[in-house]
């Protein structure tokens, strides 16, 4: 199966639905998002224990994402919400749905006041919308504050500035319950530039292991003229510099493979 941007699979009892796109009612956009689809798609699907919400959207049309936020609410499956990227605007009303909201360290919610355009109207009407698009704002605040632990004041001055929440931040403040945590670094890898590294290491570390502190195994004796090499013996430079070679090819390995 291709895999679009809005889908909604079902796997034995448990349904993965992706939204990765824009919310919004567009029947010459199979990409987009919107309710009804979403609607008829968990009638299909028919009872499952748990369904996995994917999101990385920059947001788009109020009235869709309120709608899919509250079928998923009512829905009778735990919700699990993950920030795969973005969550931004409305699609961070859609992730408050999840009683698990996961995100990761390289994931960001955007929270602000609902936002609309118009022409061709007077004063009395443009007073009318602020009025409007203050009560449309409020769904929204509804959805917010039915998860977090902050009170409507502060959550109110976040979404006047338009506010990009960290994942740390998102979990202090209730918007998040998890931060996901990936495999350790230090696991497998197919990289062979580490590979590298790794064996260089190895073999400088066998080699200095093989060298005795004096090359010559004895001591020195102060008095013996013809003891060690005179500093002017040409031979002694290049044998510094091979000695040299391994070491500065692992620091040059090291400082690429950062």
């Amino acid at each position: 199966m291709t895999k679009m941007f809005f889908q909604l699979v079902k796997n034995n009892d448990v349904a993965d639905l992706d939204i990765y796109g824009d919310i919004a009612k567009r029947w010459w956009d199979d990409d987009a998002t919107d309710s009804s689809s979403l609607s008829k798609q968990l009638e299909e699907i028919g009872d499952v224990s748990q369904i996995n919400v994917h999101i990385n959207s920059y947001g788009g049309e109020v009235a869709e994402g309120l709608a899919i936020y509250n079928a998923l609410r009512r829905n009778g499956a735990k919700i699990r919400t993950t920030c795969d990227g973005f969550a931004c605007s409305i699609a961070s009303v859609i992730f408050m749905a999840g009683d698990e909201r996961v995100m990761s360290d390289a994931s960001l919610l955007m929270i602000h006041n609902a936002w609309t355009s118009a022409y061709g109207v007077n004063a009395a009407d443009l007073r009318k919308l602020a009025d409007d698009m203050d009560a449309i704002t409020q769904a929204s605040k509804n959805a917010y504050m039915s998860r977090v632990n902050i009170d409507e004041k502060r959550l109110g001055e976040l979404m006047d500035a338009e506010s990009w929440i960290l994942p740390a931040d998102a979990i202090e403040m209730g918007f998040a319950t998890e931060v996901e945590e990936f495999e350790d670094t230090s696991a497998p890898s197919q990289c062979a530039r580490r590979a590298l590294v790794g064996m260089v290491s190895e073999a400088v570390a066998h080699q200095q292991a093989q060298e005795p502190d004096d090359p010559d195994g004895q001591e020195d004796d102060p008095e013996d003229p013809d003891d060690g090499e005179s500093d002017d013996d040409p031979d002694d430079g290049k044998q510094q510099a091979v000695n040299k070679q391994p070491n500065g090819l692992l620091s040059f390995l090291q400082a690429i493979s950062q």
